[in-house]
């Protein structure tokens, strides 16, 4: 696990001691000095940008101590390569690792300012979307929290994937510019350009010593500044950083053109250049968007590959021992164009042999896979790569022949499987397959959840799970408790600790001390206390951010996540209409009251997607007018989910909805942060959920519906969601009322696509088999929140049995099994021989 508490006090005594100045101090000194403004006239801006640039200043200092440590101790290093990552807010993450926040709030209280308040100035930072953004900061967390000499690598977005707003109903994309009034939380490094090329041509020439070689030339410019957003570790003095990309121009504009009047034409190529890192995923419908997706990738691939290089220049050691000093994670298939970049680094830039090259990329490499649907395993047109990246194209060309030669020769037996595992697949457009790639040049590859590990094994990657069956494993997802319970959960986190004292801030499994309390009816009555005040607090947020109220003795019933179709949040609508039926048609017999809360986006194109977020509306407003109803069931739908919004709802909910098609979440980390916070979960046997059953136990979470197994033999055998239709009254109601326009009177068949894939189309993610468990565990869920009691034993319970679910320890797997790294300081570096001095790199 981590280090201990005990091993971090006695760096405390120093981030405790005062500054040169005070903080009122060095807020009044970056009003005055940084932003130039008068300090006697402060506003919450004013005052949120002073206070930032104070707390950065304490940051800054020690990432420089930590920098100095890593070469002081030779550690070998990890480079966490994402496209995404989703942090959230930094300001409130920020004073709690460095425990500066009761300081701040006295400090903001004398100035007339409150710190909340003061939080709600700064914007989510738009650089990523969701699980696998919000999973690639809490590793970079936990990595800084368990002192493991590590860095994040990406893109600095200027905008986010875009800003959701509801406007009838149906979504609306607008832009996310999140930097547009600033980010004090960059380090901008303009004096540190790199150079990325694109386009040209490959040609062969012999070198000095007679060997035959080649070349990129005639290529585009585009230069990759690093920005760096720093991630400290909590309560010492650890700090790392991730160093994210912004596309610039190698010229500002054309003189030339310019001066002969063409304004528009004079800049026109530094503009084309900067789009690169623009906006986080732009539509790959069309051409453009992919070919913009995949210079993305390599934008950012090439520069950390380089700057990786730079780094290991200075330890002035042998290539051949990179992988030693070096471990490069893959997260998801967007950064595999690393692996042929770096045999093109090592071969065309450094003069290795291909078998030297290729036997340092498999050591220095590990790739992490996300998904289970194929549909959704990246690949790119050969054609796209052979114009962007021509000598790239030639790499993956020579990797395929060469590693389909080894399959052909070792198993002469099966002559169709070097056509499954070829990472070029054959037919009208040549399409390299992204993850064989990964897969082909990492030592290792691993799911996310134990059920994700079987399945990519036994099905995704079966083939390759022959021909490497050690490479293939899983290390399951987890999340940082001090965002997503300390941070976050106050009135929770305040009452664990003064029960069981603050060592589960470092090492989760702690938290197995509140079992005995669960059976103590005074902690109960406090545990239940502090459940209401986030849901006090949530209440507040839904009235000023869509304008309903909400009853607090209601069940919170929540499903907040990504709008897709396997998520199923239709299935959820499906019960609030079940639910709606049964109260209209006894309006005198009693019901459990519930809130039903959705939140989400749908891909901009995702016209499905968008129609169920057009569901939710239409079936809220029926619902929420109907004075049959009266407050027993209220629909609702908060737009622009994203982190902050994520650190209210999650704390007050008390149903955490799981319910995506078995064999189709390869984990999921939502369903992790609810439990942790006292919620009881509904959900199918899939992903995480497995493994979350198995910790709290069976009787404390309601697991339904069909296995991956059984998903998979109703499709064998022959699907027929009809049966259900037909066999099921309530079902069959809720279908007919879709299909009629009750919730779209003035345009009945506005729903028909939907009832058209539940009936017509297959009822792919099969709602229809899954309906009657779903509505039975919901029964079962009422029964117990009427026995209030009972729920909160089982909620202390669920917080209890969360401990294996902490990022800590999913990092410091990564750490031993796949990394080999150690903690700074620890035993086991690479190498105890002497070094040439070398100063802090940035």
């Amino acid at each position: 696990m981590c280090p201990s508490p005990t091993k971090k006090e006695g760096a405390r005594s120093e981030i405790a001691a005062s500054p040169a100045r005070t903080l009122k101090e060095d807020i009044l000194h970056h009003i005055c000095y940084t932003l130039g403004n008068d300090p006697e006239r402060p506003n919450k801006y004013k005052v949120y940008m002073g206070l930032a640039y104070a707390v950065r200043d304490r940051l800054i200092a020690r990432w420089i101590k930590t920098q100095r440590a890593l070469y002081d101790h030779l550690a070998k290093r990890v480079y966490f390569l994402s496209l995404e990552f989703l942090p959230g807010r930094f300001l409130k993450n920020y004073l709690i690792s460095l425990r500066m926040e009761e300081e701040t709030r006295e400090t903001l209280a004398e100035m007339g300012f409150d710190l909340d308040d003061l939080e709600e100035q700064e914007w989510d930072a738009g650089l990523g979307n969701g699980g696998l953004g919000r999973l690639a900061s809490c590793y970079m967390d936990s990595i800084a929290c368990c002192d493991l000499p590590g860095y994040g690598y990406g893109i600095h977005y200027d905008y986010g994937i875009f800003h959701q707003v509801i406007d009838n109903g149906y979504q609306r994309e607008q832009a996310d510019n999140w930097i547009r009034h600033g980010n004090p939380w960059d380090i901008k490094r303009r004096h540190y350009l790199v150079p990325v090329n694109f386009n040209g041509r490959t040609e062969t020439y012999r070198d000095a010593a007679g060997r035959m070689r080649v070349r990129w030339v005639d290529t585009d410019l585009v230069m990759a500044m690093a920005c760096d957003i720093l991630v400290p570790g909590y309560g010492d003095d650890y700090v790392t950083n991730m160093r994210l990309w912004a596309a610039q121009s190698s010229r500002e504009f054309n003189l030339e053109t310019f001066n002969q009047g063409d304004y528009i034409g004079a800049v026109e190529s530094k503009v084309i250049s900067e789009n690169i890192s623009k906006v986080l995923y732009p539509s790959d419908e069309g051409e453009f968007g992919k070919e913009l997706r995949l210079k993305q990738q390599y934008f950012f691939v090439a520069a950390t590959l380089d700057d990786i290089l730079r780094r290991y220049r200075k330890l002035q050691r042998s290539l051949a021992d990179l992988p030693n000093f070096v471990a490069i994670q893959l997260n998801d298939t967007h950064p595999a164009i690393a692996i042929p970049e770096l045999m093109r680094l090592l071969m065309d830039e450094e003069g290795l042999g291909w078998d030297e090259a290729w036997t340092i990329c498999e050591k220095t490499f590990a790739y992490t896979n996300h998904t289970i649907l194929p549909e959704a395993l990246e690949s790119w047109p050969v054609d796209l790569i052979g114009r962007l990246l021509p000598r790239h194209m030639q790499i993956i060309f020579e990797i395929n022949h060469r590693f389909l030669e080894a399959v052909r020769s070792r198993h002469p037996d099966d002559p169709d499987l070097a056509q499954r595992v070829s990472l070029i697949t054959e037919g009208e457009t040549k399409q390299v397959r992204m993850a064989h790639l990964a897969i082909v040049g990492s030592h290792t590859v691993n799911g996310v959840a134990a059920l994700h590990g079987e399945i990519i094994k036994r099905h995704l990657f079966r083939d390759f799970h022959r021909l490497y069956p050690r490479r293939l494993q899983y290390v399951t997802n987890g999340i940082t408790p001090r965002r997503w319970l300390k941070q976050v959960n106050p009135p929770l986190a305040d009452l664990i600790t003064e029960a069981i004292g603050p060592d589960w801030i470092f090492d989760l499994e702690q938290l197995r001390g509140l079992e005995p309390l669960a059976e103590d009816a005074a902690f109960r009555q406090q545990w239940a206390a502090a459940k209401r005040q986030n849901k006090e607090r949530l209440a507040r947020y839904i009235l000023r951010k869509i304008g309903l109220g909400v009853n607090l003795d209601t069940l919170f019933d929540v499903q907040v996540k990504r709008i897709h179709e396997y998520k199923r949040q239709l299935l959820n609508v499906m019960h609030v209409i079940t639910l709606y039926n049964r109260i209209t048609d006894h309006p005198d017999e009693p019901t459990t009251p519930r809130t039903v809360i959705f939140a989400g986006k749908a891909a901009p194109a995702y016209h499905q997607a968008k129609l169920i977020i057009k569901l939710i509306h239409s079936v809220a407003n029926t619902i929420n007018s109907d004075p049959l109803v009266n407050g027993r069931l209220r629909v609702l739908f908060l737009p622009n989910y994203c982190v902050s919004q994520a650190e209210k709802v999650i704390p007050a909910t008390e149903l955490s909805e799981q319910i995506s098609t078995a064999g189709m979440e390869a984990s999921g980390t939502g369903n992790m942060k609810m439990t942790l916070n006292g919620a009881l979960t509904i959900g199918t046997m899939d992903g995480a959920n497995i493994e979350i059953m198995e910790a709290v136990g069976a009787e404390n979470i309601f697991i339904f519906g069909l296995s991956s197994e059984e998903v998979v033999e109703k499709r064998r055998k022959g699907y027929d969601p009809n049966h259900y239709y037909r066999n099921d009254g309530e079902l069959k109601r809720v279908v007919d009322m879709l299909a009629t326009g009750h919730f779209s009177p003035q345009q009945p068949h506005l729903f028909a696509p939907i009832v058209q894939g539940l009936r017509e189309k297959g009822d792919f993610y099969m709602l229809m088999a899954d309906y009657r468990p779903y509505i039975t565990a919901q029964d079962a869920v009422d029964r117990l929140f009427n026995d209030s009691d009972q729920w909160v034993r089982r909620s202390i319970l669920n917080t209890a049995r969360m401990g294996r679910f902490s990022s800590d320890r999913a990092v410091m797997e990564y750490a031993r099994r796949i990394w080999h790294v150690h903690p700074l300081g620890k035993e086991g570096d690479p190498s105890a021989s002497s070094r040439p001095a070398a100063a802090p790199t940035v």
